[in-house]
């Protein structure tokens, strides 16, 4: 063996060793791109290795993916009931918890119905659905769409029932059931029936959630271990099974929607630059990490935990904030999806020349918003979402099998969005509420540090 170049060869391996230590969202970017790069490879286009080989070897380069999400998810319930409980006792003022409710959901209504306006009006513009032949698509599809077609959006008669629905006769069957929306009412419920009574009676299941949180959190951080090789068997997962053809046939609708949700994170980028105090560097090297891993995941229940690290520990939004606002973002703070929705419906709509009225750009709006409330935030709910809006515009369903071999990775990008959203929430209605400058509570734990060894805005 020549001596002479493998001493350098050993210098450059450590100096790589050395940068990527301790940088969790550098080693998520080299684990996706190894992970496009080797779905190529055994992907259809090249050919290489037959079907059945390609879904073996990427079912067993997905497991430490199935295993991390696995680990989330089995952690989020007690963490979002711990979590949000002690948000709420941790600051005692009603009046104070009431109006950081308010700003919130008037936020998130509104950034929602922006979004799916913005989707709208870039399809419109744009027309992706003058690109694609839908001849033989009605035809084809069917077999695609079962079990993907969701109900239609209920009747107003049966509201009453859906709003008796939301609470949880059962909450240990709601978290079983992963149903969040039931499990936020209880613990909020759980909340506000210990601020009714004397601190010092709520005190030992104050302390008993705290000690929850944490657990929960230490358990979260071990999961961290396993983020990047979880995003390289995923994404080499979801690239070898698409191939190249299918995302190139759909370019033109793709690059829209991308488009819509670039135009969302501007936005939503210049509202963190009035409401933080921090630059548009440090914000973005202290979420980076967060988006990438939404990204991965398509899920914004599954990094919950890690926004709530984000907000607390990078951005100091005081816990009484963003342990009520993260949970409740994750189950209702879909602007990404909304954004897609409106896409979506014009270029199907387009594709089959159907004509939308004023009227039917208000209802996708108004759907949009309605429907992302209480979505499960996980992947694939964009397309239950979207079922419901085309049959209330009269577009044939048949059009979600022109969508849905593009879907997962619009999914992951409209997951990112949505979880930018949520932290944003976070930053607004700390400005509006006059909290900006103030570090989180003395009598709530600190959050676990997923990756303390990386200096803020690096």
């Amino acid at each position: 063996m020549n001596y002479r170049f493998a001493s350098p060869l050993k210098n450059l391996a450590d100096q790589f060793e050395k940068l990527i230590s301790g940088r969790l969202w550098l080693k998520v970017m080299i684990a996706l791109l190894l992970g496009v790069i080797l779905g190529i490879i055994l992907g259809p286009d090249i050919g290489l290795f037959s079907a059945d080989n390609v879904k073996t070897i990427t079912a067993w380069l997905a497991l430490p993916g199935q295993v991390f999400l696995a680990i989330i998810q089995m952690i989020v319930v007690p963490l979002v009931v711990a979590s949000i409980v002690r948000g709420l006792t941790a600051n005692d003022n009603l009046a104070s918890i009431k109006k950081n409710g308010l700003i919130a959901l008037i936020f998130i209504v509104i950034s929602t119905a922006v979004a799916a306006a913005v989707g709208i009006i870039l399809a419109l513009n744009i027309q992706p659905g003058q690109f694609v032949d839908a001849t033989s698509l009605v035809d084809s599809s069917s077999a695609q769409l079962s079990g993907t077609v969701a109900q239609g959006f209920p009747a107003i008669s049966e509201f009453p029932n859906k709003v008796s629905a939301l609470i949880p006769k059962n909450p240990l069957a709601s978290m079983a059931s992963g149903e969040m929306l039931q499990v936020i009412l209880f613990a909020a419920v759980l909340g506000a029936a210990m601020l009714s009574i004397p601190a010092k009676q709520s005190k030992p299941l104050f302390d008993l959630f705290g000690a929850l949180q944490d657990v929960s959190l230490r358990i979260v951080s071990w999961a961290m271990l396993l983020a990047p090789l979880a995003v390289f068997g995923l994404i080499t997962r979801l690239v070898a099974s698409l191939g190249i053809d299918v995302l190139a046939g759909m370019a033109v609708y793709v690059m829209t929607v991308l488009l819509g949700l670039l135009t969302i994170a501007v936005l939503y980028f210049i509202v963190a630059k009035i409401t933080l105090t921090q630059s548009f560097l440090v914000f973005f090297g202290n979420i980076r990490e967060l988006l990438l891993l939404a990204f991965s995941t398509s899920s914004s229940a599954a990094v919950m935990p890690i926004t709530l690290q984000v907000v607390e520990d990078k951005l100091h939004i005081k816990p009484e904030i963003s342990r009520l606002l993260v949970p409740l973002g994750a189950t209702i703070n879909m602007t990404g999806t909304a954004m897609y929705q409106g896409v979506a419906t014009v270029f199907l709509a387009q594709v089959f020349s159907v004509d939308l009225s004023l009227s039917s750009y208000i209802f996708v709006v108004t759907m949009a918003v309605a429907a992302s409330i209480g979505s499960p935030a996980t992947p694939g709910a964009g397309i239950i979402i979207l079922s419901m809006v085309l049959e209330g515009v009269g577009i044939p369903a048949a059009g979600i099998a022109l969508i849905l071999g593009v879907d997962r990775i619009l999914d992951m990008c409209r997951t990112s969005v949505n979880v930018l959203g949520d932290v944003v929430a976070c930053t607004t209605v700390q400005y509006f509420t006059r909290n900006s400058q103030e570090t989180p509570s003395e009598n709530t734990s600190p959050l676990v540090k997923v990756d303390s060894s990386e200096p803020e805005g690096s």
